[in-house]
């Protein structure tokens, strides 16, 4: 938590004080959180920035005094608040911690809210055991598919030199150099054969687990709807609404790249009077504006981004029924080799330009992709009815086997 004590100041001066009659976790809790709402910056007050979290300032001060326990989202958005803030983020370490005051803060509370919200966090915890035991499982199977295609291979080179070796017994010295192969291909068929098994038991015990976390999670979830019954309402929704998705009569370009250089090269390029131009400079924030926008005709996307990369980004974008038909073209130095060609087509991609380009290629590709979408959009795309904000978060999360850079 070191990363982010700053003195409280007139920051917190306004909030009402710890309550007397906290445990010693909930105490804890709160004073964590209360040290980490000081680390914004600039100050801001109670009222302003439970504004900005579509929170009533009541809410927000009683999170702040212990007398009522967040939700763990809560928690997460107040860390990125205090990173954006700083410039920084926070460090693995900082997040467990917090972590581990919120659940035991959440275990000693007797309040049905308190019990609905434990139960969602320990089904939380349940559901990523579950995939990622369930990646390690599709790792594993990989690994023990190319061994066994290994073994078969290695065997049918074996009967080949056995059968030769029995064609030619008369030649001697072909025979010995034959024999010398033999040994060193049974050597490691042998070694592979071991591996295979390793790689068995481990499989095994990564189905194992996953099964595990399964029921758990099926046992969470049983729990949380008993919970919310007694509650006599649905669990507290702490995220804020999404702002309605805008609705143009002229269809968007949305170029995507960490570098700011490039992104106004790529604005200067693709500037137009038939459409308009939306810059990004992540693939979270290309995920949140498809979220908020529903006229985007183009996406042109970079591949080498720190966090999500432009394939990962790419592969979100697919796997949305809403903007899984809106043409992507990359837009990369990461070189010409075929494989970083072939991940992008393989992601979805309807072209794979590297740099330097000729911008003049690049604008008559996106005024063909624009005109297409012009001639075939109808009605602009709807979004989702009723749509909960919580859903934002789903276009967040890092895909289960994300490729890497």
């Amino acid at each position: 938590m070191e990363a982010y004590e700053t003195p409280e100041g007139d920051r917190v001066g306004n909030l009402q004080p710890l309550s007397p009659d906290l445990n010693e976790q909930c105490r804890a809790f709160a004073e964590a959180l209360r040290s980490l709402f000081a680390g914004l910056r600039p100050a801001v007050s109670v009222r302003r920035y439970s504004s900005r979290r579509h929170l009533s300032p009541g809410a927000l001060s009683r999170y702040l005094s212990g007398q009522r326990i967040p939700s763990w989202d809560f928690v997460q958005d107040l860390l990125t608040d205090v990173g954006a803030d700083r410039g920084s983020v926070a460090t693995p370490e900082t997040i467990e911690l917090l972590r581990s005051l919120h659940a035991a803060a959440l275990q000693t509370s007797a309040s049905v809210s308190h019990a609905v919200q434990q139960l969602q966090f320990q089904l939380a915890e349940a559901d990523r055991l579950s995939r990622r035991s369930a990646a390690h499982s599709d790792v594993l199977g990989d690994a023990l598919l190319d061994k066994n295609h290994r073994i078969a291979d290695l065997e049918v080179r074996l009967h080949q030199l056995e059968s030769d070796w029995a064609r030619e017994r008369a030649r001697a010295d072909e025979i010995a150099l034959y024999t010398g192969d033999r040994e060193e291909l049974l050597l490691e068929k042998q070694a592979l054969e071991k591996e295979v098994a390793r790689l068995e038991a481990e499989l095994g015990e990564a189905l194992r687990r996953q099964l595990e976390a399964e029921s758990r999670c099926e046992l969470l979830e049983r729990q949380l709807v008993v919970a919310e019954q007694q509650a006599g309402a649905n669990p507290l929704r702490i995220e804020p609404p999404l702002p309605a998705p805008t609705v143009t009569s002229r269809p968007r370009v949305l170029i995507v790249d960490d570098q700011p250089a490039n992104l106004v090269a790529l604005e200067a390029v693709l500037a137009a009077a038939d459409w308009d131009v939306l810059a990004v400079a992540s693939g979270p924030d290309a995920l949140k504006a498809l979220l908020q926008h529903n006229d985007i005709a183009v996406i042109v996307l970079d591949v080498q981004m720190p966090g999500m990369d432009g394939y990962a980004t790419a592969a979100q974008i697919k796997s949305r029924a809403q903007t899984r038909d809106i043409p992507i073209i990359f837009v990369t130095a990461i070189g010409s080799d075929p494989q970083n060609t072939l991940r992008g087509y393989d992601a979805g991609a309807v072209d794979f330009i590297i740099k330097p380009f000729d911008p003049w290629v690049l604008r008559a590709k996106v005024t063909v992709l624009t005109g297409m979408y012009l001639n075939y959009r109808g009605t602009p795309r709807a979004m989702p009815p009723e749509q909960p904000a919580s859903t934002a978060a789903d276009w967040l999360l890092p895909p289960t086997r994300r490729p890497t850079e």
